[in-house]
């Protein structure tokens, strides 16, 4: 019989009083974790055609958002693909969009580079039916001042537009087109926290718009009434959206 050291026997006595003791016989599971996803609605009148409804289901895979949008053509005289568009899109790097009935995809990318020490964001966007390009790019002054220039290649028009945020609640920005030689202009302002109040003014079109919405990351919601002051019959076209945020 082999006889151990004291000092051995007391060290593993020790690991075993130290040990702690399990209090159940099964070992817990890991719970996934819940897919979250986002439901918006929008809702909107139209003079000719009557009401139009539409509705996009985001669901976020990790880093990467994926969006099915639908309108009622999709589902009225029975389900078709009418109406139905796919979206994978990554914030801030890229959105590939495509329209089922057209067959038709659209690409966006962004991207920001620092000019002056200033960050500019550059978007680039290609629609492959119409094969149209349009390029983007919004230099930020600073946290008030804004510069925004947007080309769509081909056309020789450009479109400029100055953001001012004065006092952190209320921006002006002044808008101007190149080809149509117009000025337009819009003030939005923070209320109540989340609320914006927003009024448009297109000169080229006299459309007259305004607009209340929340962003939230709950609820959220925009509501938005235009009329066109060059028609005889100033009937205004409505638009309300509200977004609801889901746990799946």
């Amino acid at each position: 019989m082999v006889h151990q050291p004291p000092d051995i026997c007391i060290h593993k006595a020790k690991n075993q009083i130290n040990k702690p003791l399990s209090t159940s016989p099964f070992v817990p599971l890991a719970v996934s974790p819940k897919m979250k996803a986002s439901l918006k609605g929008r809702y909107e009148t139209e003079k000719s055609n009557g009401p139009a409804a539409a509705a996009s289901f985001v669901f976020n895979a990790g880093d990467v958002k994926l969006r099915a949008s639908l309108t009622d053509a999709t589902v009225v005289n029975g389900p078709s693909l009418n109406g139905l568009a796919l979206a994978v899109e990554k914030p801030g790097f890229f959105i590939a969009d495509y329209n089922v009935p057209k067959k038709d995809f659209r690409f966006q990318f962004m991207n920001t580079v620092r000019v002056a020490e200033k960050p500019l964001n550059l978007t680039y966007i290609h629609s492959r039916g119409d094969n149209r390009t349009i390029l983007d790019g919004t230099l930020v002054v600073d946290s008030a001042n804004k510069l925004s220039v947007n080309h769509a290649l081909g056309s020789g028009n450009f479109k400029f537009k100055y953001a001012y945020l004065h006092g952190g609640v209320t921006t002006f920005e002044p808008s101007y087109d190149w080809a149509k030689n117009t000025w337009d202009f819009a003030v939005a302002r923070k209320v109540y926290g989340d609320d914006v109040l927003r009024a448009s003014y297109q000169t080229s079109s006299q459309v007259l718009g305004l607009e209340w919405s929340r962003n939230s990351k709950q609820n959220g919601f925009k509501i938005s009434a235009s009329v066109n002051l060059a028609e005889e019959k100033k009937v205004p076209k409505l638009i309300a959206e509200s977004t609801w945020s889901l746990e799946i």
